[in-house]
């Protein structure tokens, strides 16, 4: 075979070779060879079916299989030519060509490398910064909130008309055709106007009641709503205020800090603060993290760290691109990308700035994170997938098994990764640290 194996850059390489069509048919004697060894073919013992029988019955297969070594071949000796290792490969050799002949199979095959990243200095590529500064008046409006959201209700003398926002005692019942129903009533139940707690048109009507007043209000349940025998039903409500409800006072002493740090036997109104700022301030440094100073310094990674992309890389995110894009296309531009191959061309060019510096920063992330021996294990995958499937109320091992069918595990960790090594180069840089 005549090879020859171009190395382009540190991440792209080209291998060409002309496979003869005694190369071929040595590797056909080769496999049938093998094969006649274990071949069951009517007529011939086990063990001992002559090559003929073996070439007659299996031909297609044999031929298929011996061009196919000849390509693992091809590939072997094209990067032990240029000197790669098999590992450092990224993704399978791509076919670009594959011209045969009846003397002579001509290919060509393009390889892909992990990238060699040199990351230089780049701690100096992260600018210093100041944490972000919490006022003591930040601090008592926290706690402020923290108290009053703890408060006890109580009944209100006022019997002004309820307004949107206002906290009220109700009685109620509802009615189907005249009959109540199931779940349909409660006694001194304590709901917030606007809150959206009932169904739609329910607290708009309550609105402009008084304290003791009755009233029968008509709504609709929604057409989705749980229960089948109230979907799309329209019915009655028979309501009664009882009181507007406020919250009562709550001192802002040593009493409530027992109260909001529970467990700590020297709780204090002044520790109470120290908590409260500290949370405030990460609250502040994630916000600032998050809406600046992360997507800057990946920006500015991007720019200053220079290395070779592997080529099918990021086509394969332009191809993402192009997916999504066209979810949001006419048919009729659809079907003009169809026919004109020129204007397919043109689309993917629009894409690949993007698409480059998109699986750069990957690459980097994934060099910082060995830089810094960063990593997120399998358990802290999990932790974090069940946590947050928990707050949006779903079901944490039904979610995650969604996440590992649908092949999203992996994304997910990186990003994770990524978000560990920003944090740990970023905090390295506050000025007070």
């Amino acid at each position: 075979m005549d090879i020859k194996a171009n190395k382009i850059d540190t991440a792209n390489a080209n291998i060409k070779a002309t496979i003869s069509n005694d190369v071929i048919q040595a590797n056909v004697d080769k496999i049938a060879k093998q094969l006649s060894k274990t071949a069951n073919i009517a007529g011939f013992r086990k063990g001992k079916v002559p090559l003929s029988a073996v070439k007659k019955q299996y031909g297609a297969k044999l031929l298929e299989d011996a061009e196919t070594q000849s390509l693992r071949d091809v590939l072997d000796a094209g990067l032990k030519q240029i000197e790669v290792a098999a590992e450092s490969l990224i993704g399978d050799p791509q076919v670009v060509k594959f011209d045969k002949s009846d003397e002579k199979i001509e290919v060509e095959v393009k390889i892909a490398m992990r990238p060699e990243i040199d990351l230089g200095e780049y701690a100096s590529l992260i600018d210093t910064f100041e944490k972000p500064e919490v006022t003591d008046e930040e601090v008592m409006s926290r706690i402020k909130e923290l108290a009053e959201s703890q408060a006890p209700l109580k009944n209100s003398k006022s019997a002004r008309k309820l307004k949107k926002g206002d906290t009220v005692s109700i009685d109620f019942e509802g009615f189907l055709d005249g009959v109540a129903f199931e779940g349909g009533k409660a006694e001194a139940f304590s709901l917030q106007l606007g809150s959206g707690q009932f169904i739609p048109g329910f607290e708009d009507q309550v609105i402009g009641m008084k304290k003791g007043e009755e009233k029968t209000i008509t709504v609709t349940f929604p057409a989705d709503y749980g229960s089948e025998k109230l979907a799309g039903k329209e019915t009655e409500f028979k309501v009664k205020v009882n009181a507007i409800q406020e919250k009562e006072e709550v001192a802002l002493d040593d009493e409530l800090a027992k109260k909001m740090l529970p467990g700590e036997d020297d709780a204090s109104f002044e520790k109470l603060k120290e908590q409260v700022k500290t949370q405030l301030e990460n609250e502040k440094l994630s916000q600032l993290y998050n809406s600046e100073l992360k997507p800057k310094l990946l920006e500015t990674f991007v720019a200053k760290i220079e290395f070779a992309l592997p080529e099918f890389v990021v086509d394969q995110e332009i191809d993402m691109a192009i997916n999504k894009k066209a979810q949001t296309m006419s048919e009729d531009e659809l079907k003009e990308l169809r026919e004109n191959a020129d204007k397919v061309t043109e689309l993917r060019e629009t894409f690949r700035e993007d698409a480059a510096n998109s699986v750069k920063a990957t690459f980097i992330i994934d060099a910082l994170a060995k830089a810094e021996n960063i990593s997120v294990t399998e358990q802290e995958l999990m932790q974090t997938i069940y946590f947050e499937a928990m707050q949006m109320g779903q079901d944490p091992q039904q979610t995650y098994t969604h996440y590992q069918n649908s092949g999203y595990l992996p994304a997910i960790q990186m990003a994770m990764v990524e978000d560990k090594v920003l944090n740990k180069l970023l905090n390295a840089k506050i000025k007070d640290a």
